[in-house]
């Protein structure tokens, strides 16, 4: 695609965003099963829900655009998948391969945020209020997942892990 015009660049990230979130619907419930806390499988079983919200949203956006969307690949969650990947098949003690999830976990919704952030502010800019409304929804559920996760490591995980 031909980055030429802000539009153009907001048809990408829109691209962008819907194949993150399709691979992000396939790896979590192997993150799920890799979960030994069940505070921390809970947390992961949620996020997936609310990812499949997601790409429904993105799917009411990319109707609401006069363009065509391109099918992408999203190389950043690719990688961030691969990561979470190699944390599943390490051996070790499973209270700390679950701060290691929780981290591989955030790096994710870190990328997400910023993902869905930029977007929004793009169409805040196109003047496309309802793509704008629905970015926003995600990114406020993306900035909860997060902080989630953060409480889990801190008052729970992070503490277990430490005293192995």
């Amino acid at each position: 695609m031909k980055l030429d015009s802000l539009q153009s660049l907001f048809v990408e990230e829109i691209a962008d965003l819907q194949d993150a979130e399709d691979q992000l619907i396939s790896a979590l419930p192997k993150m799920a099963g890799a979960a030994n806390s069940p505070e921390l499988r809970q947390a992961i079983e949620d996020h997936l829900e609310e990812t499949k919200a997601q790409a429904e949203r993105l799917k009411r956006v990319v109707e609401g655009l006069d363009t065509r969307v391109p099918s992408k690949t999203c190389a950043a969650m690719k990688g961030l998948i691969k990561e979470g990947e190699e944390i599943i098949k390490e051996t070790g003690d499973p209270c700390v391969k679950d701060a290691a999830l929780i981290a591989a976990a955030q790096r994710v919704e870190h990328y997400e945020i910023a993902a869905y952030g930029c977007a929004r502010t793009f169409g805040e800019l196109l003047g496309a209020s309802s793509a704008v409304d629905l970015l926003q929804q995600s990114l406020n559920e993306e900035a909860a997942a997060d902080k989630k996760l953060t409480s889990l490591a801190e008052s729970l995980v992070n503490q277990e892990a430490a005293s192995v």
